[in-house]
């Protein structure tokens, strides 16, 4: 077995304390050997053996540490993973991994000239009902998958104070909630031919996007990615529609709450207790037969075993850098989808 793959993070405010730390620590392959962060006296009482430093500059020079997990607000992503990899180090970066396409495409080429790994942050593979729904698609049972619907939604219809509210600095729920459901979209069934989206400011108050509607056309499939900030009866997280079958799934992983909640992967209970789904199809009579579908649990930890597996054992990692470059390409699609009220042809960029 290998040692404990030395992981340092930067950026010990929401996401950093509480999506990646825990998950890093409890992943059986990894460990938080470093913390960046202006709450030193939080981080040291978490993490008294990690060493805590003040800055980005600071944590480069510690020679031990051999991946930088970027965890601080979507406006500096590219800026501290081009540091990190002009550094030589792996490097992990919260969702959105850049503010453009064209800033992510240069990532992944700076990664694959030194040979380095660059993971955008897509835990939401690794959601309980997403690897439920693949391997429910890739068992045939639904037939030629026809519709593909998911929904990513709250209410909250007051807008916080906060930098995820802002747009200038990448905030709203394109750049926040847009690259899970593009992501998982992309994973199932690859890039699009079109894009189609509305984007727009729905809350009183909001300077940024807190609806939004995608429509990602295939040949022979729609797929419908929606977010809102104001939906307070819920529709299904999941709805599928197939040429032999449909399911429907309410509400979402368990994981994310789990984690807030101070459990920990490894706990009883940490990633199940997800609502089962309900799964209506053709028996080999040809009679319609419904069943309720188990969700399998959720798995966070399998993000960074892969990491751990990726850079020690050299196994691909299963988020391509690429996947990256089109969530974002994608998401600016979406943009220009809203601002031109024009269905656009998805273009690759390579």
């Amino acid at each position: 077995m290998s040692e404990p793959l030395k992981i340092g993070l930067m950026g010990y405010g929401f996401a950093g304390a509480t999506f990646h730390a825990p998950v890093i620590e409890h992943c059986g392959r990894a460990t938080v050997a470093a913390i960046a962060t202006g709450q030193p006296e939080r981080a040291h009482a978490d993490f008294p053996g990690a060493t805590i430093v003040a800055d980005m500059g600071a944590l480069l020079s510690l020679d031990n540490v051999e991946c930088i997990v970027i965890a601080t607000p979507n406006d500096t992503h590219f800026d501290l993973a081009k540091r990190a990899l002009d550094a030589g180090k792996h490097v992990v970066v919260d969702k959105p991994v850049t503010l453009s396409a064209a800033d992510a495409h240069t990532l992944r080429n700076i990664a694959l000239a030194r040979s380095l790994t660059f993971a955008p942050f897509h835990n939401r593979r690794w959601d309980g009902d997403f690897l439920t729904v693949r391997d429910l698609i890739d068992s045939g049972e639904l037939g030629r998958v026809t519709h593909f619907e998911s929904h990513f939604d709250r209410f909250r219809p007051t807008v916080p104070q906060r930098w995820r509210e802002e747009a200038a600095r990448g905030g709203g729920l394109l750049f926040d909630l847009g690259p899970h459901l593009i992501d998982q979209a992309l994973a199932l069934f690859g890039t699009p031919l079109t894009v189609s989206a509305a984007v727009k400011n729905m809350r009183d108050n909001a300077t940024a996007p807190d609806y939004v509607h995608l429509q990602l056309g295939y040949e022979n499939l729609e797929v419908v990615l929606h977010a809102t900030a104001l939906s307070a009866i819920t529709p299904p997280r999941f709805a599928i529609d197939g040429t032999r079958g449909s399911y429907v799934k309410y509400g979402l992983d368990t994981q994310e709450d789990q984690l807030k909640q101070g459990l920990r992967p490894g706990d009883a209970g940490f990633g199940g207790g997800n609502p089962d789904g309900l799964l209506r199809t053709l028996d080999t009579a040809g009679q319609e037969a419904q069943r309720d579908l188990p969700t399998r649990d959720g798995d966070y930890i399998g993000f960074y075993q892969a990491l751990a597996a990726t850079i020690q054992d050299r196994q691909a990692f299963p988020i391509k850098p690429q996947d990256a470059v089109d969530v974002m390409t994608i998401i600016e699609l979406a943009q220009r989808s809203e601002l031109e009220g024009v269905r656009v042809p998805f273009e690759r960029l390579r």
